[in-house]
């Protein structure tokens, strides 16, 4: 076998899994309020069991329903109502040849306040009246911006009286001793549930700055009593539990899931404990008796140290999974920014670690052991981290969505696409397809699949479209596997790509399509408002990004600061001088958050200088005119006057507009004719892959 170290079975406990492949735990959102398993995500997890996944282990699982839900459709073993529901759901995982761990969890401070109390209320609402689930997720919303903007909202709980966490807001409280005590039962009774529920293990989520990891950590545990200051004090949450485990159910296979390094340094503060101390803890948590480690890192202070951007490199901290695997005895997990088999193989051969955990790789392709078992690892669709599945997630989580997946349409669909099957009634008719970007490739793949016989028609000659441009920024490299891992499984499923041939009308009509399907994407924006917009000083990121125009040397004014602007502002600093204007009161404000912080510390390293609230004028051979803006709320309306400011390259990054023409020109010539992608709408990969998915399973 390829890969004989990542396919041998090795222990946890008294469990043997079958392979060293772990599903590590991330919520998408597929629950219910009572916290019992739903059809769709026993889907989603049983997917993942039969692509060959050794273990998997859940979504945070709650212990406590009042502070301790962290949404409304996660898991719950936080009652006796919840054992027989999870024990179909093993069964499930079971039937597979997979094991199964829960993973028991509070989150403490890093809750959202508008949580506290809310789930039992809705339990019982839900029970008498079967319209609640929509009349909540519909209001919620409203009451979420209106009761966090006042501050009205409950606060959450932590070992000591602490500023929130970055992402959660609100108020914290400290935990009172005897809800301690009571924190740790509900722990212990979650994990009994659990082995009465067949459930092979738990994992103790103590990672990612949640409450156990908030009792480990100095900076949010500031007690003077026995749960806080000293090291083994800020260990006796974790070790009670652990001690009432083994106590209730004997050598029931438990693991910790550690955060050895909070990583406070590396956004420039000090505080928390580093990998020294991380280390430590490990030792110390091997000699309570728990099985294994997952190693991790972070908190949502430092929420780029454990969900990472694209541009962090795979492998970037298994120096921490390989600095307690030297101190311990007992396995390791570790999830290491792992996307191949190869990259896995190597950790396990180089001693790092002994299990390799694997979250958002497989929600982009559940299959991703099977494929790498049967040595087709070339057709593994990979994990671009582009952090669209957690964004969807949070987005949706109070509107009763789920996470979605930028290069799996699939994801939420198990069902519908693995178990009932696509239908098979393509019967040869021909497709044509124009455009060999990620939603016409998506289209291909499922039309091919479905028995269609497709033909994708590319100007350019290679697959990418835009995405190609997305990867050309420092270390976003992983961009770019989105559509050549697309190409792939569209071509193994037998579409036929031709790269180099423009798409006219009379070359797609010699086909004789039975449907044609436009995705030619989109293109940079240069707004004929602007006066000077069409100068010889002015380019597009676009231009940038192909390396059409390369700046050295200049003042460079860069015209609008979303993600794009953002990337192609990384290109710009590296040699010249550069600020960014915008309109707004921030720096891209309609991005998620975690691209912010991965990129505006970068810029303001190179001296990047930002212009907020100000709005393009106009533009002439000397720079650029700009007039100071009173902000969105406002409606950016000018309130200042009227000002130039010397620039030697107008670089402008003001969306993009739909590239229609082709779709115009055919418009009343085919009966079956779809624009998709940002041909349709401008959008991001995610909406791309999903239109794609759409169109394809829809044809008739």
């Amino acid at each position: 076998m390829k890969y004989p170290l990542l396919f041998s079975p090795m222990n946890i406990g008294t469990c043997t899994v079958k392979n060293r492949i772990v599903m590590s735990p991330m919520l998408m959102g597929f629950g219910q309020i009572d916290g019992r398993p739903t059809e769709q995500l026993t889907d989603y997890y049983e997917e993942r069991a039969k692509g060959g996944t050794g273990l998997i282990i859940t979504e945070i699982t709650r212990v406590n329903d009042v502070h301790g839900a962290a949404a409304f459709a996660q898991l719950a073993m936080s009652h006796d109502y919840h054992i027989e529901p999870m024990r179909a759901f093993a069964e499930r995982i079971h039937r597979h040849g997979a094991k199964l761990f829960v993973q028991l969890h509070h989150p403490g401070r890093q809750n959202v306040g508008l949580m506290v109390g809310t789930v039992p209320i809705s339990v019982v609402a839900q029970r008498a009246w079967k319209g609640y689930r929509k009349l909540l997720y519909k209001s919620v919303p409203v009451m979420r911006k209106l009761l966090l903007e006042k501050d009205r909202v409950p606060c959450s709980v932590a070992p000591s009286k602490v500023s929130p966490s970055y992402f959660a807001r609100g108020r914290v409280r400290a935990l009172r001793h005897s809800e301690i005590k009571q924190l740790i039962g509900q722990f212990v009774a979650a994990a009994v549930r659990c082995q009465k529920a067949g459930v092979d293990g738990v994992e103790l989520h103590g990672t990612h700055g949640y409450l156990i990891q908030q009792f480990l950590s100095p900076y949010t545990n500031r007690r003077t009593d026995e749960y806080g200051g000293s090291f083994d004090n800020r260990l006796r949450f974790l070790r009670e539990i652990v001690e009432g485990i083994r106590k209730a159910c004997g050598n029931y296979p438990i693991i910790v899931r550690l955060s050895v390094d909070e990583c406070y340094d590396r956004i420039g503060q000090q505080k928390g404990y580093g990998l020294k101390t991380g280390v430590a803890y490990a030792k110390a948590i091997e000699a309570m008796g728990v099985d294994a480690i997952d190693v991790s890192s972070a908190a949502y202070d430092t929420f780029n140290y454990w969900l990472e951007p694209t541009s962090f490199p795979c492998g970037w901290r298994k120096h921490m999974a390989a600095a307690v695997k030297a101190a311990v005895k007992i396995p390791v997990l570790a999830a290491d920014v792992i996307r191949t088999p190869d990259f896995a193989e190597g950790l396990l051969a180089e001693g790092v670690q002994d299990f390799v955990s694997l979250g958002r790789p497989q929600i982009a392709d559940p299959h991703w052991a099977e494929k790498a078992a049967c040595g087709k690892e070339d057709t593994i669709k990979r994990c671009i981290s582009c952090l669209y599945c957690i964004e969807s997630m949070q987005e949706n989580a109070f509107t009763g969505g789920h996470g979605h997946c930028s290069v799996n349409p699939t994801v939420g669909r198990e069902r519908e696409y693995y178990t009932e099957g696509l239908p098979q009634n393509g019967g040869g008719r021909t497709v044509v397809v124009v455009g060999a970007g990620c939603a016409g490739l998506t289209a291909a793949e499922i039309l091919a699949e479905r028995g269609f016989r497709v033909v994708v028609i590319e100007k350019e000659e290679k697959a990418g479209g835009q995405l190609n441009l997305a990867a050309m920024p420092p270390h976003k490299e992983k961009i770019g596997w989105c559509c050549r891992d697309l190409l792939t499984a569209a071509e193994a499923k037998g579409a036929e790509v031709v790269f180099g041939k423009e798409a006219t009308p009379e070359a797609i009509a010699a086909y004789n399509p039975y449907a044609v399907i436009v995705a030619t994407g989109a293109t940079a924006v240069r707004p004929r408002s602007i006066p000077g917009a069409d100068g010889l000083n002015v380019c597009t990121t676009t231009e940038i990004l192909t390396g059409a125009v390369k700046p050295r040397g200049k003042r460079v004014a860069l015209i609008g600061s979303g993600m794009t602007g953002l990337e192609t502002a990384e290109l710009i600093a590296q040699d010249n001088e550069l600020t960014v204007v915008e309109m707004a009161d921030a720096v891209a404000p309609t991005t998620w958050f975690q691209h912010r912080d991965d990129c505006i510390p970068k810029l303001e390293e190179a001296g990047t200088r930002f212009l907020l609230n100000h709005k393009l004028l106009s533009i002439d051979s000397e720079g650029i005119e700009v007039v100071e803006t009173a902000g969105a709320k406002q409606k950016f309306r000018a309130v200042g006057t009227p000002r130039k400011l010397p620039f030697d390259l107008i670089v402008l990054s003001l969306g993009a507009r739909s590239e229609r023409s082709l779709a115009e020109a055919l418009e009343g010539q085919y009966e079956r004719l779809y624009v998709i992608g940002d041909a349709a709408k401008v959008g991001r990969i995610a909406d791309a892959t999903a239109a794609g998915y759409r169109v394809a399973t829809e044809l008739n």
